[in-house]
Protein backbone atom coordinates (compact mmCIF):
# COMPACT_ATOMS: atom_id res chain seq x y z
CA UNK A 1 0.00 0.00 0.00
CA UNK A 2 1.49 3.38 -0.63
CA UNK A 3 0.54 6.50 0.38
CA UNK A 4 -1.12 9.37 -1.21
CA UNK A 5 -0.77 12.74 -0.09
CA UNK A 6 -4.26 14.03 1.00
CA UNK A 7 -3.27 17.61 -0.84
CA UNK A 8 -3.63 15.86 -4.11
CA UNK A 9 -6.34 13.82 -3.80
CA UNK A 10 -8.95 15.80 -1.62
CA UNK A 11 -10.68 19.37 -1.65
CA UNK A 12 -8.84 21.89 0.06
CA UNK A 13 -12.26 22.64 2.62
CA UNK A 14 -12.24 18.27 3.01
CA UNK A 15 -8.76 18.16 4.14
CA UNK A 16 -9.06 21.44 6.69
CA UNK A 17 -11.86 19.49 8.28
CA UNK A 18 -9.97 16.45 8.77
CA UNK A 19 -7.22 18.16 9.46
CA UNK A 20 -9.64 19.35 12.69
CA UNK A 21 -9.76 15.83 13.83
CA UNK A 22 -6.11 14.61 12.83
CA UNK A 23 -3.66 17.26 11.98
CA UNK A 24 0.06 15.93 10.79
CA UNK A 25 -1.19 12.25 11.74
CA UNK A 26 -1.44 9.18 9.39
CA UNK A 27 -4.70 7.44 9.03
CA UNK A 28 -5.88 4.12 7.84
CA UNK A 29 -9.56 5.01 5.40
CA UNK A 30 -10.69 1.44 4.94
CA UNK A 31 -12.27 0.03 1.76
CA UNK A 32 -15.65 0.36 1.15
CA UNK A 33 -17.39 -3.14 1.75
CA UNK A 34 -18.59 -3.84 -1.90
CA UNK A 35 -14.62 -3.77 -2.91
CA UNK A 36 -12.95 -5.61 0.17
CA UNK A 37 -11.22 -8.30 -1.11
CA UNK A 38 -11.58 -12.03 0.74
CA UNK A 39 -8.16 -13.18 2.59
CA UNK A 40 -5.96 -15.00 0.18
CA UNK A 41 -7.24 -13.57 -2.60
CA UNK A 42 -4.15 -11.88 -4.23
CA UNK A 43 -1.99 -15.13 -3.56
CA UNK A 44 -1.38 -18.75 -3.64
CA UNK A 45 -1.78 -19.24 -0.25
CA UNK A 46 -5.26 -20.35 0.48
CA UNK A 47 -4.31 -22.91 -1.93
CA UNK A 48 -1.27 -24.07 -0.07
CA UNK A 49 -2.78 -23.86 3.15
CA UNK A 50 -5.33 -26.09 1.91
CA UNK A 51 -2.92 -28.76 0.38
CA UNK A 52 -0.88 -28.83 3.59
CA UNK A 53 -4.60 -29.12 5.81
CA UNK A 54 -5.01 -32.50 3.64
CA UNK A 55 -1.93 -33.97 4.12
CA UNK A 56 -2.29 -33.54 7.68
CA UNK A 57 -5.60 -34.99 7.59
CA UNK A 58 -4.28 -37.97 5.46
CA UNK A 59 -1.40 -38.28 7.82
CA UNK A 60 -3.85 -38.36 10.74
CA UNK A 61 -5.73 -41.35 9.06
CA UNK A 62 -2.83 -43.28 8.35
CA UNK A 63 -2.57 -43.21 12.25
CA UNK A 64 -0.28 -40.31 13.27
CA UNK A 65 -0.73 -38.78 16.33
CA UNK A 66 -1.40 -35.10 17.00
CA UNK A 67 1.81 -34.32 18.95
CA UNK A 68 3.68 -36.29 15.95
CA UNK A 69 1.69 -34.15 12.87
CA UNK A 70 2.29 -31.30 15.24
CA UNK A 71 5.73 -31.68 15.00
CA UNK A 72 6.10 -32.80 11.45
CA UNK A 73 4.62 -29.89 10.47
CA UNK A 74 6.08 -26.97 12.92
CA UNK A 75 1.86 -26.38 14.54
CA UNK A 76 0.37 -26.12 17.56
CA UNK A 77 -1.44 -29.63 18.86
CA UNK A 78 -4.24 -27.47 18.91
CA UNK A 79 -4.01 -26.13 15.55
CA UNK A 80 -3.39 -30.06 14.51
CA UNK A 81 -6.57 -30.86 16.25
CA UNK A 82 -8.86 -27.56 14.46
CA UNK A 83 -7.52 -28.72 10.87
CA UNK A 84 -8.21 -32.64 11.55
CA UNK A 85 -11.83 -31.61 12.63
CA UNK A 86 -12.22 -29.21 9.91
CA UNK A 87 -11.25 -31.64 7.24
CA UNK A 88 -13.47 -34.53 8.68
CA UNK A 89 -16.61 -31.92 8.69
CA UNK A 90 -15.26 -31.21 4.45
CA UNK A 91 -14.89 -34.60 3.41
CA UNK A 92 -18.34 -35.58 5.46
CA UNK A 93 -20.03 -33.16 2.65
Amino acid sequence: MSYKKAKHILPAELLELIQEYVDGEYIYIPRRSEHKKNWGSGTTIREELDVRNSKIYNDYLSGMDPANLAEKYYLSSKSIQRIVLKEKRRRKK
